[in-house]
């Protein structure tokens, strides 16, 4: 810590009163409420503050002049400043507004910037708590009621709404940390994870699901059942289905944000038996037509 003379700018024959007045002027030029985010500004205030604490007590004072103590105090492993002490046992002359009481009796902007703060830090707001809550894909399309477990033990209800995506986050009023004083609770802040689905995947309001059919459904067509995230439905296969065939389910995917629903999409992919039929094989060996068909002679080599 430099010289505390040279951070008030005053002369070490300096009376208490100039002092005094010569903090106060840096002090209305640096104080952290005047000055929101400035890092420097609020380092500098606290350099201010432990050089004012020093000289403004007259024992402290004394001893530096002396040479029994250095700039940042002799008995103390180091120096505290300003707002530092939120965490610490120790107690400090500018921890608090108490620090300030001998400016606070009069009426300028300074004063009644004190006095602000002093009430706000009274009345203080609790802060945000931030959760995170795992929902299966189906939950995030349909909603869902879930009871999130706090560290303390305690529960949280919690109302999915349909339609959110993995990463969301739904704010519950007034189940944050407690406040002080006036000040109210904050808010529980809950972060949604959407779980991967094996079957389906989402695009937007959108949702898809590959579903495989058999040679004689891909063929002759015919109604299968397609699962959904609200159950499963009839779906009509069309004669003369391939693999990549993908047919669409209107309304079944995700809710839309200005109301109704996405769509989902069935792509059909044709597998056969993993034993092969002696009947099919000898239909196919006997199939000249199919011989003839070459399904790569549309492809650029």
């Amino acid at each position: 810590m430099r010289n505390p003379y040279e951070i008030l700018d005053v002369a070490p024959t300096a009376s208490a009163a100039d002092i005094q007045k010569a903090y106060r002027k840096l002090a209305k030029k640096l104080h952290p409420d005047l000055n929101p985010g400035d890092r420097t500004a609020e380092e500098k205030f606290k350099e201010v503050a432990g050089a004012y604490d020093l000289l403004s007590d007259a024992e402290k004072r004394k001893r530096f002049d002396n040479g029994e103590i250095d700039a940042t105090g002799a008995e103390r492993p180091q120096h505290h400043y300003y707002r530092d002490f939120a965490t610490s046992d120790e107690g400090h002359h500018y921890a608090n507004s108490s620090g300030f009481a001998d400016y606070m009796d009069t009426d300028d902007a300074f004063a009644e910037l004190l006095r602000r703060g002093q009430r706000a830090r009274a009345n203080r707001r609790g802060p945000d708590l931030h959760y995170t809550v795992p929902i299966d894909f189906v939950e995030s399309i349909k909603g869902a009621d879930k009871r999130l477990t706090l560290p303390d033990g305690s529960s949280l209800d919690v109302k999915i709404p349909p339609g959110l995506v993995d990463g969301q986050v739904i704010r519950l009023k007034g189940k944050g940390a407690p406040g002080a004083g006036k000040g109210g609770p904050g808010d529980a802040l809950i972060e949604v994870e959407v779980l991967p689905d094996r079957r389906f995947t989402r695009d937007g309001d959108d949702i898809s699901i590959e579903l495989p059919v058999s040679l004689t459904e891909a063929v002759l067509g015919g109604k299968i059942r397609v699962p959904t995230p609200t159950g499963d439905v009839q779906l009509a296969v069309p004669k003369g289905s391939n693999t990549g065939t993908t047919l669409r389910l209107r309304g079944k995917g995700a809710p839309r944000r200005g109301g109704g629903q996405g769509d989902q999409f069935v792509k059909l992919k044709v597998v056969l038996p993993k034993s092969l039929d002696p009947e099919l094989e000898a239909f196919v060996s006997n199939w000249e037509k199919g011989k003839e068909f070459n399904p790569r002679a549309d492809r650029t080599s």
